[in-house]
């Protein structure tokens, strides 16, 4: 097991401390483009308790927050059907970085720059724990998934296609 490297605080851990929350940290080396798939792999992590935080936003360019299974992708029709939405579709980049105040690849849902509704995958729910961006590439952080719902106010949502 490779040995822990401390990581300087960021806005999302800084949170967390401040609100109590338990958390590993889990970092790792950066591959551009290597996305959750690549994190689990290195991390010796199922791809399914990786959650990755995806920036997208409804018809009227409104931003939203998706957590997602690192080895799904996110229907956007079945999505924004599920939120009364008429379409959803992912950020480019630059948006979501201006959004979310973190940079692509490094983004996490907690201490975003904008506030933003935040749905994640249902069956990311019943997981007993996960691990998702602590808010800079290569750096992820565990904690129980129910913390998704108590800070952030994620609403369940069934939207996962196969990758």
């Amino acid at each position: 097991m490779a040995k822990k490297a401390h990581v300087s605080e960021t806005p999302a851990t800084q949170l967390l401390r401040q609100r109590g929350i338990a958390f590993t940290e889990h970092p790792y080396e950066y591959l551009e483009h290597g996305g959750a798939q690549h994190s689990a792999a290195v991390l010796g992590l199922d791809p399914w308790s990786v959650v990755k935080t995806l920036v997208m936003q409804d018809q009227d360019a409104k931003p939203l927050l998706v957590l997602m299974h690192g080895n799904r992708k996110v229907s956007t029709k079945t999505l924004a059907r599920q939120i009364g939405a008429k379409s959803v579709e992912p950020c480019q980049p630059e948006v979501a970085n201006r959004h979310s105040g973190y940079l692509v690849g490094g983004t996490s849902p907690f201490a975003t720059r904008r506030a933003m509704p935040v749905y994640i995958e249902e069956s990311i729910l019943a997981l007993p724990r996960i691990v998702i961006n602590g808010g800079r590439r290569g750096y992820l952080v565990g904690l129980e998934p129910a913390v998704c719902v108590e800070l952030l106010a994620a609403k369940p949502v069934n939207c996962a296609l196969a990758e």
